[in-house]
């Protein structure tokens, strides 16, 4: 059974910095990334791994760092100069071999005050 666990989140001023860790089991993973989705709004890309090739949203390139520990099987955001816009709710999403079903973690408050 796949899990997925996120950890992270929290309340930080502008400017600041938060990082989101997510520990995975069940499988082995082809892709792990990140999706946030703020009130009112539909859930979008933030980041994206697979194998050693990284995809960034444009609002978040030079921000934000994806990375994954395979051996944990955990990946990490890394969110630097935060902005009252990243204000959201972060998903882990994970992809298995050979297939396109999406699985994902329960999610993690970011708020970000001005």
């Amino acid at each position: 059974q796949v899990q997925l666990v996120e950890s992270g989140g929290g309340l930080v001023q502008a400017g600041g910095s938060l990082r989101l860790s997510c520990v995975a089991s069940g499988s082995r993973f082809r892709s792990m990334g990140w999706y946030r989705q703020a009130p009112g709004k539909q859930r979008d890309l933030v980041a994206v791994i697979t194998g050693g090739r990284t995809n960034y949203a444009d609002s978040v390139k030079g921000r934000f760092t994806i990375s994954r520990d395979n051996a944990k099987n955990t990946v990490y955001l890394q969110m630097d100069s935060l902005k009252p816009e990243d204000t959201a709710v972060y998903y882990c999403n994970a992809k298995v071999f050979y297939s396109d079903y999406n699985y994902w973690g329960q999610g993690t408050q970011v708020t970000v005050s001005s």
